[in-house]
């Protein structure tokens, strides 16, 4: 399995405080069988977000790990109007492995009325936003309508493991099984921050999407989605989406097409 949102890196935002800490994440992620992940802290105002310092931690690990897992870099990348500008010149600096998938948070209150528009312009530059637990955001629990035209615009959808087993309670879990019913997601990722509190769980994730979904939706979003977008791809023709009214606006209908490999 591919986890494309883990918070490994220690030291540097909410998860790990030290290099021990770390391998323990890595080695539980090892032994539910995950063998690539792509290491994401937090590029917001509250952390620092060095490049250059990532890659060092990255290698401590990679160097304590070896071949039993591959590891590869992006980060949480917060929509400030900070970041943004900076992205339009750096973009590789935030993407998974420098290439064209970005993980996008909103903050857990309020979401800017132009988030339509600053996605439409990601997407025109063919930069793919990965939209970030909606399960766990409250405006988009309220009303996951609103992802409608981000999604038919280009944007992506992962929802978190532990969403699935109930870890973040009942409305998390509910809305996260209703965008799954609906073929609005195309990841599952544990967005792990700890041993104790946030563990790594695409295992029992997988499992409860083999015994509510089947085989090939637990494949496509644990191993071939999160594969292409580790290694920069298009990512697999998905199931159509159930609910979304009318077809995607014929500016975005191009970029959308190419994006899913049609």
């Amino acid at each position: 399995m591919f986890d494309i949102h883990y918070h490994l890196l220690f030291g540097l935002d909410d998860g790990p405080e030290n290099l021990d800490a770390s391998l323990q994440l890595a080695e539980a992620s090892i032994a539910e069988g995950v063998t690539h992940i792509v290491c994401t802290p937090h590029a917001n105002e509250r952390h620092k977000f060095d490049p250059e310092v990532n890659r060092e931690r990255l290698k401590m690990l990679t160097d304590r790990l070896g071949d039993r897992i591959t590891l590869g870099l992006g980060c949480d990348f917060h929509l400030s109007y900070e970041n943004i500008e900076d992205l339009k010149t750096n973009r590789a600096k935030y993407t998974i492995n420098g290439k064209r998938y970005l993980l996008v948070e909103f903050p857990d209150f309020g979401i800017p009325a132009a988030m339509t528009d600053i996605f439409f312009r990601l997407v025109a530059t063919e930069t793919i936003p990965i939209i970030t637990h909606p399960e766990r955001n409250p405006t988009l629990v309220a009303d996951p309508r609103r992802m409608v035209d981000w999604v038919q615009g280009g944007c992506l959808v992962q929802v978190t493991g532990a969403s699935l087993t109930g870890r973040f309670g009942k409305r998390a879990e509910t809305t996260s099984h209703f965008l799954l019913k609906n073929n609005w997601v195309h990841f599952i990722a544990s967005d792990a921050h700890s041993i104790d509190h946030r563990p790594p769980t695409m295992a029992p994730a997988y499992d409860i999407l083999l015994a509510r979904y089947g085989s090939e939706t637990a494949d496509r979003l644990c191993i071939h989605n999160p594969r292409a977008a580790f290694f920069g791809e298009a990512i697999p023709p998905q199931p159509e989406p159930i609910g979304f009214g009318d077809e995607p606006n014929p500016s975005h209908r191009g970029f959308f097409s190419r994006l899913f490999g049609r």
